[in-house]
């Protein structure tokens, strides 16, 4: 049998798998393993399957990702979230759907110490919705805000699935963290623009907060404070090429940690959970990666990707109607897979076909993540939704899922603004770059 062959039925064999809802990294690992038995035969396999998880996951690079998620533990355990969201209430909460607005740059703050889309979610759902309903918000839509505003970890750094997406197709994870930065923050604005814009056109749909003193919204200033802080040494630390991401990562850890004991706002139980949530979070990613990893070997000795790129390129189609075609791919894969699936499964075909292109491999890396913020968003399974859903099982799915259309159109608005103006995505790296 052709190695191209048996290529493609791993690829098939890889799919049904996650399908069925056999976990990612047993999944990867099984088809990867078997596919180089197939290929170069048992001991082989063995050595290159055995081999991986050491020499792979020791590279200095990917000790950025746990110091990343404890940023986040310590934060939500030290009830730094909390702040920054009366902070947000105060100074936003009089627009046209301000608690609304509030809770999306809330959700933008804390996704800058939180890499993970799906705990912005669930901290929010229990922190901004009884706000939102007490201000007679419709229940589905108070959800509905929770949910989107939770994706903007995935694009905020630190992000976790944007580290995935470097170590899959080795691009420079510091670049692709700063250029996360911009995208996120037009992302957060087109949320809340079209908040105001519905709220206005029906204020029914919720109250806004009027009355607040600005001494009082002075007073909540310094709740944002570790935010600005993490923001500004991780960002900072990487524009000025001061420190690598793994070090801006253990200095954001350290700022919120050395805030919350400042706050008295850290128990030892809480550290004691930071830590074992870290812990427990960081196995679960690396085992995925092991397993990527073994799988996208058996692509390589395969010839998958070589193969697809070089017929791609050979029958001369646009590189702009194959973007098209991988926007829409994701946004299907989106309603029935969660983001590292979706980047496991398309990633070892499709990235090279985008580099044969010439699409700038940051460039597309936002691209990608921002179609992972559309699939956990959309029905049947938007991972989002359910996790708010779950927090608060009193709204129903389907009301949320109802409520968060206007927010995938925004999605869709985003990339389709980065794809005209690629600059928006590419400044900063690029800015670093030219300056070191």
């Amino acid at each position: 049998m052709e190695p191209i062959t048996i290529g493609i039925i791993g690829m098939i064999a890889l799919t049904v798998m996650i399908v069925a809802g056999i976990r990612i990294f047993v999944a990867a690992g099984l088809v990867g393993f078997f596919g180089l038995w197939a290929l170069r035969g048992f001991d082989k396999a063995v050595g290159i399957a055995g081999h991986i998880p050491y020499s792979d996951t020791t590279n200095y690079a990917l000790s950025v990702l746990p110091l990343f998620i404890l940023i986040g533990h310590l934060a939500h355990h030290a009830g730094i979230v909390q702040g920054a969201y009366r902070c947000a209430r105060a100074w936003l909460g009089w627009m046209p759907g301000g608690l609304a607005v509030a809770t999306i740059f809330a959700a933008a703050g804390f996704a800058a110490v939180s890499g993970a889309s799906t705990a912005t979610a669930a901290v929010f759902a229990r922190i901004s919705i009884p706000e939102l309903l007490r201000y007679k918000y419709q229940p589905g839509i108070a959800a509905a805000v929770v949910a989107a505003g939770g994706t903007l970890a995935s694009l905020i750094p630190p992000s976790a699935i944007m580290v995935v997406y470097g170590i899959i197709t080795e691009t420079s994870i510091g670049g692709l963290l700063l250029a996360g930065f911009i995208p996120g923050v037009i992302s957060a604005v087109l949320y809340a623009s079209i908040i105001v814009v519905r709220f206005k056109i029906n204020p029914a749909l919720g109250l806004s907060v009027h009355g607040i003193p600005w001494r009082e919204r002075l007073v909540t200033l310094p709740d944002a404070l570790p935010i600005v802080f993490v923001i500004g040494a991780v960002i900072g630390g990487m524009y000025t090429g001061w420190a690598t991401p793994t070090e801006v990562g253990a200095l954001g850890a350290f700022i919120v940690f050395v805030m919350a004991l400042l706050k008295r706002s850290l128990t030892g139980r809480g550290l004691l959970d930071s830590l074992l949530d870290t812990v427990k979070l960081t196995v679960m990613i690396f085992s995925i990666i092991w397993g990527v990893l073994i799988f996208v070997r058996f692509l390589a000795f395969a010839g998958v990707s070589s193969s697809f790129s070089d017929w791609i390129v050979a029958i001369g189609v646009s590189p702009y109607l194959v973007l098209l075609f991988v926007i829409v791919l994701y946004t299907v894969l989106g309603m029935f897979m969660d983001g590292i699936g979706m980047l496991l499964l398309t990633l070892p075909v499709i990235f090279p076909v985008m580099m044969k292109l010439d699409f700038d491999p940051i460039w597309f890396g936002i691209i990608v993540v921002k179609m992972v913020e559309v699939g956990l968003l959309t029905p049947p399974v938007g991972l989002n939704c359910y996790v708010v859903s779950g927090v608060r099982p009193d709204i129903p799915l389907q009301a949320i899922f109802r409520n968060v259309w206007p927010f995938v159109l925004m999605d869709f608005a985003c990339v389709g603004l980065f794809t005209l103006f690629p600059g928006i995505v590419t400044f900063l790296p690029r800015l670093t770059m030219s300056g070191t």
